[in-house]
């Protein structure tokens, strides 16, 4: 017998399974379960693909056995089965990095570090919660030798030869005090029914079961085993013989879930491309949406036999919250994830798949508003993603999406934001570069105050870079106001034009500021504030520009701003009449600064800009 120690994030992860999430403790029989599911489900696809495999019996079924009496349940499969080397990397070391990741996800919160499990693929260890020693027997398909693993899941765990006579993995669990509530028959035929009752395999349950003897007057243990699973493709069925209950037993299945999931969509296509869809839109985000190593949700099949749950190319990542199944009848068994990235029957599924998901969310926003916004609380921001990664679906992906505004409380879209536009509006505004709170005081929006007109605040930090690339909704130009150009807009022939008399100040205060600014200019966008600073239309704001500096992006040119100062503000109208002095210079400097202030703009110099203001508060006072 080898005794060999666990690597240490496994010993981790065992520490916090057992004692954060025990209050939760029978999701160690969906994780079993789910892995002898997946074992048959991989021996199946190589007797049908691989021919080193094609020759060996294949009789796919998953076996629970219970012993009340001695507090055991053994788990059986014939699946795909495990070697030494396999049982020491599987079940002794985490693998995926993803998996570490687990770790630091934990919240406290027992109902929802649950769900972890499965996302983070170490559900094997959740058996631990309620066992003190488990034994794993195992034969991997075509080879004869067979080996045990057993460990007590604290101090390690030891690999020895073993028999089986047959290819695949059994699971002794010995329970401890916490587990004992699960040495009951009907206990665990409820779980089977709750999480795995649409497992595409039949799961037996062997047990002593309780029937009357009429003649003796008393009850008999008799030992029984009987199916506990429906073991069908639900989705392969007809969606009016469906009801909800069974689209969420099998959500939780699929996901991994305790909770009911939002919406579902469920599609059955026919003609020259057939296939099925069931996808699901999960309640709340999942933890690991905005990893680079997020889990893919949704499992391919092909003529019902699965082929893979890790394929990135079944939908866009921006859907990457979806979860749920694609059934296709027309790609081949032995498919890789190599072909399916040039395969033209899975590129139609996709394309068709995407605009089923998006029409549906059109359909429930158009009407079903509160449970829409239950969805846009969870994901508006992968929509977006979706506006500046897919263009073919970007007018729906505009309709999807939902915004702040100056004008309404909560979220609004921008159909509702056009039915609000004025008689004389050309296009809808909004603004970019901040925390929501720096945008609604910014002295950009008070011009468009003064004039009653709504402006979008988009204060998510990738909207400077997806809203730049879209200038129109429907025949409604969209502008940014932070842009110069958007100033056109508010020019009105009854409002003269000051420049000509302002230009002496703006020569002054271009000298001044110097290569600091690339212009300076009379504003048509203030009312009540001196100055401000806006980018010219396709170059980054000054907030972007940090913002790319801060992810690493050293060596990007030098974008100056531009200056706007506001020809009625008293500040301005004294300066205009000031000799170029010291003073006027400090104001100068002054009005330039506050305007980067009121951006969020960390302010180059702030020993100077402290020294010229208290040179300005000392005549003042």
């Amino acid at each position: 017998m080898s005794k060999r120690e666990f690597q240490t994030e496994v010993s981790q992860l065992l520490q916090l399974i057992i004692h954060s999430l025990y209050s939760h403790p029978e999701i160690f029989l969906r994780e079993l379960v789910s892995n002898s599911s997946d074992a048959l489900d991989k021996l199946r696809h190589l007797t049908l693909t691989d021919e080193a495999y094609k020759a060996l019996p294949f009789n796919p079924r998953i076996d629970l056995e219970l012993d009340e009496e001695n507090k055991t349940l053994t788990i059986s499969d014939t699946g795909i089965g495990m070697n030494e080397e396999d049982l020491t990397s599987h079940l002794g070391t985490i693998a995926r990095s993803g998996t570490k990741s687990f770790l630091s996800q934990l919240s406290g919160d027992a109902k929802k570090d649950s769900n972890l499990i499965g996302q983070f693929g170490v559900g094997f260890y959740s058996v631990f919660m309620v066992a003190d020693q488990v034994e794993v027997v195992s034969r991997k398909a075509g080879q004869e030798q067979t080996w045990r693993w057993v460990s007590d899941g604290k101090t390690g765990f030891d690999i020895e030869p073993a028999e089986r006579s047959v290819a695949g993995t059994t699971l002794l669990i010995h329970f401890n005090e916490e587990g004992e509530q699960y040495a009951n028959s009907w206990r665990l035929q409820e779980i089977v029914k709750k999480y795995s009752n649409h497992i595409a395999f039949p799961i037996f349950l062997t047990y002593d079961k309780s029937q009357w003897n009429e003649a003796e007057k008393k009850s008999d243990k008799i030992r029984t085993t009987e199916q506990v699973n429906v073991a069908s493709a639900l989705w392969r069925r007809p969606k009016g013989e469906l009801k909800d209950e069974d689209y969420k037993e099998l959500y939780k299945s699929v996901a991994g879930s305790w909770e009911d999931p939002l919406f579902w969509f469920h599609t059955k296509a026919e003609g020259s491309l057939e296939y099925t869809t069931l996808f699901y839109v999960p309640s709340k985000a999942p933890l690991d949406l905005y990893q680079a190593e997020y889990k893919v949700g949704v499992k391919l099949y092909v003529k019902r036999v699965f082929i893979m749950d890790d394929a990135r190319e079944l939908l866009p990542q921006y859907l990457r919250f979806i979860r749920g199944i694609i059934d296709s009848e027309d790609l081949p068994l032995n498919v890789s994830r190599e072909i399916l990235q040039q395969n033209r029957v899975l590129t139609s599924i996709r394309m068709a798949s995407v605009k089923k998901i998006l029409s549906e969310l059109k359909n429930i926003a158009t009407n079903q508003s509160d449970e829409y916004l239950k969805f846009i609380a969870e994901y508006n921001r992968p929509l977006k993603e979706g506006l500046y990664s897919d263009h073919a679906n970007r007018e729906t992906l505009l309709d999807l999406v939902r915004f702040k505004s100056t004008k309404v409380e909560g979220l609004t879209s921008l159909a509702d934001v056009k039915s609000r536009m004025k008689g004389e509006q050309k296009s809808i505004y909004y603004i970019t570069g901040g925390a929501e709170s720096l945008l609604r005081t910014s002295p950009l929006l008070e011009i468009y105050k003064k004039k009653d007109l709504e402006v979008l605040i988009l204060d998510d930090d990738f909207d400077e870079v997806i809203f730049s690339g879209i200038d129109k909704y429907g025949d409604i130009d969209l502008k940014a106001i932070n842009k110069a150009s958007t100033s056109e807009d508010l020019n009105s022939e009854d409002e003269p034009d000051k420049a000509e008399s302002l230009k002496p100040l703006l020569d002054k205060l271009k000298n001044t500021l110097g290569d600091r600014v690339k212009d300076v200019r009379a504003s048509v966008r203030l009312a009540d504030s001196p100055s401000c600073i806006v980018s010219d239309e396709e170059e980054p704001s000054i907030q972007m520009q940090q913002m790319m500096r801060a992810m690493g992006q050293k060596d990007l040119p030098v974008i100056k701003p531009t200056l706007e100062i506001n020809p009625n503000h008293e500040i301005v109208q004294k300066l205009l009449a000031r000799s170029d002095d010291g003073v006027a210079q400090d104001a100068a400097w002054l009005l330039f600064d506050q305007a980067l202030l009121m951006e969020g703009v960390t302010i180059q110099d702030p020993a100077a800009f402290v020294q010229r203001l208290n040179r300005v508060l000392n005549l003042s006072i």
